[in-house]
């Protein structure tokens, strides 16, 4: 509207300016006299403006009329084309002209514009893989969702230009939230253009979150294959998703194959936790005592994880507390000093109810890193040793303000999940959860795995603490 009455105006000043310089003309005195071939012409300056402008016009017609002569010319000397090129030369100058400058609209975000001059370079330029491909863009940008796809589906007929407009119908389609059909479109565009990083990317997301995990196994071998893919990070993320693939398995009743697909994931990437407890679990479903331990015991040398310990100890259920220690040292020997290991000794040892080897195994997390895991095991052992009532609730107040214990958090949106996943469900990143400290302080909100009881049988201790601490921490979350 601004730019429209900003023509307007200019408009009028232009013909106002020119009305006043006629009239300034044709009040002026004197007079222009020319002389040719004997003729002689006396001119007013007015006229004298006028006839220059003629004079200029006759110039621009002659240059016209040379150039159709010699266009006749070669027609004649046999250019069959000559005159046709002649006439369509002008059309194509003024429509690369339209094109040109509907690209700089274009990339200047002026949507109406550019659309004005795509149209200008259609009628003058017989080139649709360029003239449409800039219709489409400049409708996408006007608002023009309907123009845009009629202009997208126009390139599908052209081989050169159908990739171009199956991606701009997927974009549109991921705009609207169709994501059924965007998969399709995405896959259609694989097929042309296997190497295409975006391409590839997009449908590795639509696969993933439409749970297709063999086919996004297939797109990520791609992606490897074209080399835009680090060769450690596919196998991590090939890991990721074959355990989502075991899941998935898992939850259709197939165990087996489920077991044998945990492994692999496991193979490849020993540091997944997820993995190596679902591979473990199958062991151990199956007998197999010594494998769930071998794989256990890898993975917690690579990243020591509460699950990890929780399946260590359904290996042998039913054992007593002072035999669950012994057999625990083969997982903990090679990470003694590591802030997992100790808490899971301390846990171990409350409940064989050896409170001073409990505390001596928290050693000095308690002063370098009070969460509230460390905090609320502190209150299990002080409650274990006959502290006094006082001492141990000030204790577990301290565990509901401490920050939170490690979880499962988005490394993108920082997030935090109760369970891995392996697409995150707030941002919908794709491997992204670790195992870190959330962000936010405050209440701790203390979860199953901050206190084990799947490790061992605990004591009446250690049991009375974690009630005290979860029903302090759902008043306060609501939950």
């Amino acid at each position: 509207m601004l730019w429209s009455l900003i023509k307007i105006l200019a408009f009028v000043a232009a013909v106002t300016g020119l009305t006043y310089g006629a009239i300034d003309l044709a009040e002026m005195s004197g007079n222009a006299r020319i002389t040719l071939f004997g003729i002689e012409v006396t001119l007013t300056p007015l006229e004298m403006v006028f006839a220059l402008g003629g004079l200029v016009l006759l110039v621009w017609l002659g240059l016209k009329i040379v150039g159709l002569l010699y266009a006749v010319f070669k027609f004649l000397n046999g250019d069959e084309t000559a005159v046709s090129r002649y006439f369509t030369r002008n059309r194509e100058r003024r429509g690369f002209e339209a094109l040109s400058e509907g690209m700089l609209a274009l990339a200047s975000g002026e949507g109406h514009l550019a659309l004005a001059k795509a149209t200008k370079a259609e009628r003058f330029l017989e080139r649709p893989e360029l003239t449409t491909i800039l219709t489409a863009q400049a409708a996408e940008l006007a608002g023009d969702g309907k123009r845009a796809e009629e202009a997208y589906k126009r390139l599908l007929a052209d081989n050169s230009t159908r990739f171009v407009g199956i991606r701009g119908l997927m974009q549109q389609k991921l705009a609207q939230g169709d994501t059924e059909t965007a998969l399709k479109l995405a896959e259609k565009a694989f097929q042309i253009k296997p190497k295409h990083v975006e391409t590839q990317d997009t449908l590795l997301k639509l696969q993933a979150d439409k749970g297709d995990w063999a086919g996004a196994r297939a797109t990520l071998a791609a992606k490897l294959k074209a080399g835009s893919l680090p060769r450690d990070i596919h196998k991590r993320r090939d890991a990721v998703l074959a355990l989502s693939e075991a899941q998935g398995i898992l939850d259709e009743g197939a165990t087996i194959e489920a077991r044998e697909a945990a492994v692999e994931a496991n193979r490849q990437s020993p540091d997944l936790v997820p993995a190596a407890v679902m591979a473990a679990r199958g062991y151990i479903a199956n007998d197999d005592a010594r494998s769930a331990s071998r794989i256990l015991t890898k993975a917690w040398a690579a990243r020591p994880h509460p699950d990890l310990a929780a399946t260590f100890a359904d290996i042998v259920p039913d054992e007593t507390a002072q035999a669950r220690i012994k057999r625990f040292r083969a997982l903990t020997k090679s990470t003694a000093d590591h802030p997992e290991t100790r808490m899971l000794l301390a846990e171990l040892h409350i409940a064989a109810e050896d409170f001073p080897e409990a505390r001596r195994a928290l050693g000095d997390l308690v002063k370098d890193d009070p969460d509230a895991r460390v905090l609320t095991l502190l209150a299990a052992i002080e409650k274990g040793s006959g502290a006094d009532e006082a001492t141990v609730r000030q204790t577990l107040a301290r565990a509901l303000n401490a920050p939170r214990a490690s979880q499962w958090v988005c490394e993108k949106c920082h997030s935090p999940h109760a369970e891995w996943a392996p697409i995150c469900g707030s941002c919908g990143a794709f491997d992204t959860l670790s195992w870190s400290k959330p962000q936010a302080t405050g209440t701790a909100g203390v979860r199953s795995t901050d206190l084990r009881p799947l490790i061992a049988t605990p004591s009446e201790a250690l049991e009375e603490t974690s009630i005290v601490v979860g029903e302090s921490s759902t008043d306060e979350d609501g939950k």
